[in-house]
């Protein structure tokens, strides 16, 4: 890796990878895509760049998670206005449904999760013959969700209920994920 002295350009560095990642980076990673080598002068960078998205962007904003991973991202006031101008979302709606049914009623016994086990959504434990499933860390990392599973369901139990008095009982509750665009 070459070393990068001039600040501007590992500010430039810091700011294209939080832009392009399309999830939460660890320092670690932040130190490497600045070119700095040091975690000193990356965490003053971050901070600069932090408080300038801030004073520059009403409706971005770079956040530190609970886990100390950073992330930019659409402040949540202003998911429901964009998300027709979207691009394709991560994960369909169909795989959303069936993650937002996993952490509602997990764990659960299944033999259909191939595809979110792949990526590391969902993990399983064998019991018998059974496979049951409960989601992961990563699960909880994109749709900016924290606390233990019970935390969660109760969560997503509000949800339905709130779904459910205006009308519609039989639909699984959804959860928005905070970043819901892959940019390449």
């Amino acid at each position: 890796m070459v070393r990068i002295e001039n600040m501007d350009e590992a500010t430039a560095r810091i700011e294209a990878a939080l832009y392009s990642a399309g999830r939460p980076l660890r320092i670690e990673d932040i130190i490497r895509a600045s070119g700095t080598e040091s975690r000193t002068k990356t965490l003053d960078l971050l901070g600069i760049i932090m408080k300038k998205t801030k004073t520059a962007f009403k409706a971005l904003e770079i956040t530190t998670l609970p886990d100390g991973s950073y992330v930019m991202q659409l402040k949540p006031e202003y998911s429901s206005t964009v998300k027709r101008y979207a691009s394709k979302p991560v994960l369909p709606n169909a795989t959303l449904k069936t993650l937002s049914y996993i952490a509602y009623m997990q764990p659960i016994a299944s033999k259909q999760l191939k595809e979110l086990r792949q990526l590391d959504y969902i993990t399983h434990q064998n019991v018998g013959r059974l496979k049951i499933y409960t989601t992961t860390e990563k699960f909880q990392k994109y749709f900016g969700i924290q606390g233990d599973v019970e935390d969660l369901k109760s969560r997503l139990f509000s949800k339905v209920r709130k779904t459910a008095s205006r009308g519609g009982e039989n639909n699984i509750p959804q959860i928005t994920p905070q970043i819901t665009t892959e940019t390449k």
